[in-house]
């Protein structure tokens, strides 16, 4: 006879492969999908979003969990699974099935126009979109309630429990220390030679070594692949399915290399879940910050570290001889951790790459707050710009055009960029603690320690713990932005020798 569970978890998984072919649907639009594409991909985004919430809002799922969650019988995991989905039910229960689809529909299409529009800094063809999501974003917060500011409904998608108000106190925190920060970095005798990682460097060459280094990562190409996209992006279409994108520069080298071990670092966590859960909220990262703890900790803490290139910079020298061939390992790791105020968040330093989310939070804060009309976001952002970075736009796809997430509806995602990196310092100071000869590893190009030890930690749990609460349980403290502001600080003050 099937049990209560056993139903409610056969509907989950059916729930979660209706999600897993939107994901794919949504992976080929910026992947492969041919241009002319656009609108029958968006009727069919909007059609897989109402089955997917009808899925989720049946009167049978509400009672189920409900009475689930009451049942003693049930192991954490089991409990958890049952607890998740029924928030993430709760939410979609009061938002109108006519919104759900409209928003899928805009945005696929929107992001279709974004993709064409940027490189031409077009924003005649881009606005009326941007018009249209802002207010179907406002339409969603009126239905899921909020305490203040609307913008807390948006972020709680991405962050939950998070408020605007704890991340402008974090992020003012942030920005308190960083810019001191980089007025020393820039008053520094020692410059370092911003030239010599952006000149001519073959594809076909930068795409041999980003191969290897995904590799030995770990990251599985079994159940995974990496393709080329306008925008970096991680598609978790199923733990045994695994998308990544980067993108590739003749004259920068290190993005499509920092793109990848970026992006790598989401694979690694989306394929690190544990195939029981598989179909489940146990399959599923916790939170946004979480998520982009593990992305920017191998991206920065081991992909701009000494150890990390130890090993691979003969062989990177190597393979480009005239562009490296008379740079030191010293010059080359000043150029690669370069500071220099820039236009463009993912091509961004280490110490600027937070102002970048500053100025992004605080838009979106303030535009749902009623302080900031839609036509009035470039003329805020080109000012933030300047008082952030001192630097301002020259055009529109450099400056509020240059990021995808407006595009898709990714309004309150942002902060998650600034809390992962808080979350990454804090995890990579503990697995240097508990990990003692992990910068050896590293340099040999053994990541295996360094993965399992996340797997343990962090990926294994999925949302069985709040965001918060995970971290605490890997490190044994409740997360602080301290080891993140002391990291930044030892760095590049022994960098720029100050």
């Amino acid at each position: 006879m099937t049990t209560p569970y056993e139903k409610f978890i056969s509907a989950v998984k059916e729930v979660y492969a209706l999600r897993s072919a939107q994901a794919l649907l949504g992976w080929d639009q910026e992947t492969m999908m041919p241009a002319g594409a656009g609108e029958g991909r968006a009727h069919a985004l909007s059609a897989l979003s109402k089955i997917v919430q009808e899925k989720y809002c049946t009167p049978e799922m509400g009672e189920l969990s409900q009475n689930l969650l009451e049942d003693n019988n049930l192991s954490l995991a089991q409990k958890s699974i049952v607890s998740e989905f029924k928030k993430d039910r709760d939410k979609l229960v009061k938002i109108p099935p006519t919104l759900v689809e409209e928003f899928a529909h805009t945005t696929s299409l929107a992001q279709q126009v974004w993709a064409e529009a940027r490189p031409k800094n077009d924003k005649a063809a881009f606005n009326p979109w941007l018009g249209k999501i802002i207010d179907l974003l406002r339409q969603k917060a009126e239905c899921l309630g909020y305490d203040g500011n609307p913008y807390d409904a948006l972020l709680d998608e991405y962050e939950p429990g998070a408020t605007s108000g704890e991340i402008t106190v974090f992020l003012n925190d942030l920005k308190k220390e960083t810019v001191p920060l980089l007025h020393n970095i820039m008053d520094s005798k020692v410059k370092a030679d911003s030239s010599l990682l952006f000149q001519p460097f073959p594809v076909s060459v930068q795409k041999a070594f980003n191969n290897v280094i995904l590799k030995e990562m770990t990251f599985s190409l079994d159940t995974g692949r990496l393709d080329v996209s306008a925008h970096p992006f991680t598609e978790g279409i199923w733990p045994s399915d695994v998308r990544i994108t980067t993108r590739f520069s003749e004259t920068d080298v290190m993005s499509a290399i920092m793109g990848t071990i970026h992006e790598a670092g989401h694979g690694l966590y989306e394929q690190g879940f544990l195939p029981e859960y598989y179909g489940t909220p146990m399959a599923e990262a916790i939170s946004l910050g979480v998520h982009e703890s593990q992305s920017r900790l191998w991206e920065n803490h081991v992909g701009r570290g000494e150890a990390f290139w130890k090993h691979y910079f003969p062989e990177f020298q190597a393979l480009f001889p005239t562009q490296l061939g008379t740079a030191g390992f010293d010059t080359f790791m000043l150029s690669l951790n370069s500071v220099q105020p820039s236009l463009i968040r993912v091509e961004a330093d280490e110490v600027t790459y937070n102002l970048h989310i500053i100025l992004r939070f605080e838009l979106e804060r303030d535009l749902f707050a009623g302080n900031i009309k839609v036509e009035d976001i470039e003329t805020v952002w080109n000012t933030k710009s300047e008082e952030l970075l001192g630097i301002t736009p020259d055009c529109a796809g450099n400056g509020y055009m240059q990021d995808v997430h407006w595009s898709v509806g990714l309004m309150g995602y942002f902060p998650t960029y600034s809390i992962g990196n808080m979350y990454a310092a804090q995890l990579f100071h503990k697995v240097h603690q508990e990990i003692e000869n992990l910068d050896e590893e590293i340099s040999r190009r053994n990541f295996h320690p360094l993965r399992e030890w996340l797997r343990a930690g962090i990926h294994q749990h999925g949302r069985m713990y709040p965001a918060k609460k995970l971290i605490e349980n890997a490190t044994g403290e409740a997360p602080s932005a301290t080891y993140y502001i002391d990291y930044l600080k030892e760095k590049y003050s022994r960098l720029y020798k100050f």
